[in-house]
């Protein structure tokens, strides 16, 4: 039997299922196929092995088995307390079975002559016990069961009005299971079921909807999530090896002049241990003929600039040109100051091009690009127009990656006429490991975990909004000794016209307590033009405002060594990520530094241990994995992303280990046999063809 042409049969040709049911699977659960049917998996199972006589009911007990035979049938109450009552008995003692929804239903379907397994959880009340909103089966129809581990399915209220219940779930799923009494096609190599000790996707399929044991339905799982993770692994790790192939890159095999002099001559630090492993990453993707296409992630401060510096001037010995594309306009000029300062002294041309450069400048930066002249680019999406062209641009470094679209980077590709330039894409976002692994599974990955010698760690304090006195004693403290402050609201569009009430608020609080002509205030949200914006970050950044008060996120890589104090007002109400790039505008220079989230009382648990692993951890990766745990992968990534981490069964957080071992897996295969031609990949290569055409319908992430 093909396993595909079966299980893409619509859902209402299902015995069980007919017209009005697969309306509702598709519009409730996204159920169109049998496929879909067979791979809506149990959430969690029930253990139905044990009976109990109803005399044994007592105290608080958790969901209960009993059978014997319903002695009557009675509507009872009027409007919300209108229910449906039986009277159960076992052959020695009686409960009261009781339904407030699908009555109707539940009425016409029950048999007086019939006996039945029930199963609920007792409640008392009133001097006696009943079982509300019991499951009910037929006892001839529980006889067939297999198993005393009862699957449960999450539904719809819709769907249970239909008999869609969990169990009536497992009963249509029970039905296509009968039809699958051939054997389904395997998608796994017998190498590597042998290997794994992994059963044949059949028995996996049936173990996971009808186990027989708690083993038998781990050991099926394992399996279905080993599936997920492989072969999106290999879609992954494959698309690499071809592009690897495919796509040509200039070689840069000159590590000369420009490098070294800066390298000996004008850089006033040695390099981390971190920085030098992903320059020799870097340095051996360039001097190779593949295309660089490199994810290069570090913790706020961890010198990823200087990285960028450094693979620059290696495209500059090799007779090319460079850019640097940066978000904003704030943090362009600030990587041009940086950029220009640093190389100034080796004689090295470095330009910007932003929305605000003066059509005469933009002219001149056109003929400069165009003849050589300029070495080094660095700009905002003015970079990617059309009209910027250069005579020969080697590599593009893309700053905070995640705000760029894939057609905004495409176009970079665009500006060589031979070859595409090499990438190297920066984020300050720490991304989990499992996470890195799927959505950037593509890329070659450089992770700078090392902060630069002599940075003191940043202290971060939690109080509640009654510690206020505390909050100003330090701030005034801070800026006696020359330092400065920023203070940061949250604005969420849903609540923005409060939100800003609140900015407003505390910044006239803060003119109180800092008045002039002693303090100097500067305030930037999303009401005031771009140029009012510019204007009150530019008086902060050359050190006129003592205090920056803000609604939008601090830019990521602003960069004031000055500021010394991140408060963060209502800090319950950002995200981990937000609250650690945050605080990592502080800390950039060798005074002590201080964050302070400052909270209401009444917080969720989710709220406190946000805050608390802030207090705990200043490692951007440790507070990811957190962040994973608590949001979830598909809101982490955003909705963009999450499309490619949809898992039938997978779970990203509880099962890493799977994942890491299908990446090993899929590796060591693609290492013996990268285009699968061997006879025992065979199945392999099918599979990996269905799965590009059914599974993957996302674009290229870099």
């Amino acid at each position: 039997m093909n396993l595909d042409h079966l299980l893409e049969t619509p859902i209402v040709y299902l015995k069980g299922v007919g017209p009005k049911r697969a309306d509702l699977l598709k519009s409730e659960l996204n159920i169109f196929t049998f496929k879909d049917l067979i791979e809506h998996y149990p959430f969690r199972y029930v253990d139905k092995s044990k009976f109990f006589k109803i005399s044994e009911i007592k105290g608080d007990m958790p969901s209960i088995q009993i059978e014997g035979s319903i002695l009557s049938l009675n509507k009872l109450g009027v409007g919300k307390s209108k229910r449906l009552v039986a009277k159960f008995s076992d052959g020695s003692s009686q409960i009261d079975l009781v339904w407030f929804k699908q009555i109707k239903w539940i009425q016409s379907s029950i048999n007086l002559e019939k006996n039945y397994v029930v199963f609920g959880k007792p409640n008392f009340f009133n001097g006696s016990y009943s079982i509300i909103h019991p499951e009910i089966t037929e006892s001839k129809e529980y006889s067939k069961i297999k198993s005393n581990f009862f699957p449960v399915y999450s539904t719809t209220d819709k769907l249970s009005r239909v008999g869609l219940n969990s169990r009536g779930i497992s009963k249509i799923i029970i039905n296509l299971i009968s039809n699958l009494s051939k054997k389904i096609d395997e998608t796994l190599s017998n190498e590597i079921l042998r290997k794994l000790n992994l059963p044949s996707l059949h028995e996996s399929f049936i173990n996971i909807h009808q186990p027989s044991s708690i083993y038998q339905m781990q050991i099926s799982s394992k399996r279905l999530k080993f599936d997920e993770f492989f072969y999106l692994q290999l879609y992954l790790l494959k698309n690499k090896l071809l592009n690897k192939k495919k796509l040509k890159g200039h070689d840069f095999k000159i590590v000369g002049i420009n490098f070294n002099n800066y390298y000996n001559n004008v850089l006033k630090f040695d390099l981390t241990n971190a920085q030098k492993r992903v320059l020799k990453e870097i340095r051996k993707d360039l001097a190779g003929s593949a295309h660089m296409n490199r994810l290069l992630q570090g913790d706020v401060g961890s010198g990823k600039t200087l990285v960028a510096i450094l693979s620059m001037l290696i495209s500059l010995d090799n007779g090319f040109q460079s850019c640097l594309m940066a978000p904003t306009e704030i943090l362009a000029q600030q990587h041009y100051e940086t950029i220009s300062k640093e190389l100034k002294s080796i004689g090295v041309n470095v330009q910007i091009l932003t929305g605000s450069t003066k059509k005469s400048q933009r002219k001149v930066i056109h003929e400069k690009l165009l003849s050589g002249d300029i070495d080094i680019l660095v700009g905002t999406h003015a970079l990617i127009e059309d009209s910027v062209q250069f005579k020969s641009l080697g590599i593009v470094i893309i700053d905070e990656q995640h705000r760029f679209g894939v057609a905004q980077r495409g176009k970079l590709w665009k500006k060589n006429n031979l070859y595409p330039p090499h990438i190297l894409v920066m984020t300050a976002t720490p991304i989990p490991r499992t996470l890195s692994m799927t959505i950037y599974g593509d890329l070659d990955i450089s992770i700078i975990d090392e902060l630069p010698p002599g940075r003191k760690v940043i202290n971060t304090i939690w109080k509640s909004d009654r510690s206020r006195l505390q909050i100003i004693s330090l701030m005034k403290r801070e800026i006696s000794l020359g330092r400065q402050i920023y203070v940061v609201f949250p604005l969420i569009e849903e609540s923005k016209k409060l939100d800003h009430k609140n900015l407003m608020d505390g910044y006239e609080n803060l003119i109180r307590e800092f008045p002039l002509p002693d303090f100097q205030i500067s305030i930037v949200h999303g009401k005031m033009t771009n140029e009012e914006k510019e204007y009150e970050m530019k008086r902060f950044v050359d050190g006129i405002a003592n205090i920056l008060v803000a609604t939008t996120v601090i830019e990521v890589g602003v960069n004031v060594p000055n500021a010394s104090v991140m408060i963060i007002e209502s800090s319950e109400r950002f995200g981990l990520s937000q609250l650690h790039q945050l605080r990592g505008r502080v800390g950039r220079g060798s005074d002590q530094s201080y964050c302070v989230l400052v909270s209401g009382d009444k917080l969720s648990s989710e709220a406190k241990k946000r805050l608390s692993t802030m207090v705990k951890h200043t490692d951007g990766f440790k507070i990811s994995e957190v962040d994973l745990e608590i949001r979830g992968p598909g809101d982490l990534m955003g909705t963009q992303q999450s499309g490619i981490i949809n898992f039938k069964i997978a779970d990203l957080i509880k099962d890493n280990k799977i994942l890491v071992r299908a990446r090993e897996e899929v590796k060591s295969l693609l290492k013996e046999d990268s285009d699968l031609s061997k006879p025992k990949n065979i199945l392999i290569k099918n599979r990996l063809q269905r799965y590009k055409s059914q599974e993957m319908n996302w674009g290229r992430i870099s």
